[in-house]
C-alpha cells in the first residue's frame, strides 16, 4: 500500500505545481478578455463578469500592432527556416566529413560560446551599418540565421549515425546533397525540431537586438512595440495583457506543433542507451 500512496502524492504535488506555474498565464489569458478597470479591483477577478474582445480589437486597430506582429512572425519564420538549414548542414559537416582542420575550426566555434551575445552587438551593429542594412528586417535577422548552439547540438546528435550507412550510400553512387537530404534529415529531425524551437523562441522573445538596429515604428517588432505602449498605458492592465497573450500563443502553438519530435527524440535517446 505504501506504493500507490507515494505515487499519488507525487502525481499530486506534480499537478499542484502545474496549476501553480500555469496560473499566471491563465489569468493573463482571462484579463485579457475584461473590461477596462475590472482587473485592478481587489481582490481582483479570476473571470472575466462579461467578457469582451474589445482590448484586442484596440490593439489591432487604434494601436495598429497588427504590422508589428507580422514583422516579428515573418522574421522569426524566415530566421528559423535558416537557422535550421544552416545549421543542419554545418553540424553534419562537423560531424561526418572529413576535411582538413575540421576539429581545431569545431574547438574554435566552441570559443564563442563563452563569449556575452552582448559582447558582439556593437561590432555586429557596425557591419550592418556599413552594408546598409540598418533599420532592415534583414538586419535584425542575420543573428538569427545560424548559431553555435545549433551547430553544437546537430553535431552532437549526428555522431551516431553509423558511418557504414553514409559510406554504403556512397558506394551506391548517391552525392552528399543527396545522402544529406534523403538519409541524415530523416534521422536527424528530432534535434532539428528542438534546435527549430529555440530558434523561433529567440527571435520572436528578442527585445534588445531589434531595439538597436530598427529605428523605424512601422518595423518595430512585437516585444518592441509593446514596450513602446507600456509607458503609456501602463495603468491599461486589460490592455497590456492582451498584447503579452499575443507574445505569447505564438510560441505555445509552436511547442505543441513539435512536441510529437520531442517525444520521438526522447524514445530514441532512451532506446539508444
Amino acid at each position: 500500500m505504501k506504493r500507490p500512496a507515494g505515487g499519488l502524492l507525487v502525481n499530486a504535488s506534480l499537478v499542484a505545481l502545474a496549476l501553480l506555474t500555469a496560473a499566471p498565464l491563465l489569468w493573463m489569458v482571462s484579463a485579457s478578455f475584461m473590461r477596462p478597470g475590472d482587473s485592478n479591483t481587489i481582490p481582483p477577478p479570476l473571470l472575466p463578469a462579461h467578457p469582451t474582445l474589445e482590448n484586442y480589437v484596440v490593439l489591432f486597430t487604434r494601436l495598429q500592432l497588427a504590422r508589428n506582429f507580422l514583422n516579428s512572425m515573418v522574421i522569426a519564420v524566415v530566421g528559423t527556416v535558416v537557422s535550421v538549414v544552416v545549421n543542419a548542414m554545418a553540424g553534419y559537416a562537423f560531424a561526418k566529413l572529413r576535411f582538413r582542420g575540421r576539429d581545431r575550426l569545431f574547438q574554435l566555434l566552441l570559443v564563442a560560446l563563452v563569449v556575452p551575445t552582448q559582447v558582439g552587438m556593437l561590432p555586429l551593429f557596425l557591419q550592418l551599418k556599413a552594408m546598409g542594412l540598418v533599420n532592415t528586417p534583414l538586419g535584425v535577422m542575420i543573428p538569427y540565421l545560424s548559431s553555435v548552439f545549433g551547430i553544437f547540438m546537430v553535431r552532437q546528435y549526428a555522431l551516431g549515425i553509423p558511418d557504414d550507412l553514409l559510406d554504403a550510400a556512397r558506394i551506391d553512387g548517391a552525392g552528399e546533397f543527396r545522402i544529406f537530404f534523403s538519409i541524415v534529415l530523416p534521422v536527424i529531425r528530432p534535434i532539428l525540431a528542438t534546435l527549430a524551437s529555440f530558434s523561433f523562441l529567440s527571435a520572436w522573445n528578442d527585445f534588445l537586438w531589434p531595439l538597436i538596429v530598427l529605428s523605424d515604428s512601422s518595423r518595430f517588432t512585437l516585444p518592441v512595440a509593446l514596450a513602446g505602449l507600456a509607458g503609456e498605458h501602463i495603468q491599461d492592465t486589460e490592455l497590456m495583457m492582451a498584447g503579452s497573450v499575443l507574445t505569447v500563443l505564438p510560441v505555445i502553438v509552436t511547442f505543441l506543433l513539435l512536441q510529437r519530435f520531442y517525444t520521438e527524440g526522447v524514445m530514441r535517446g532512451s532506446l539508444k542507451g
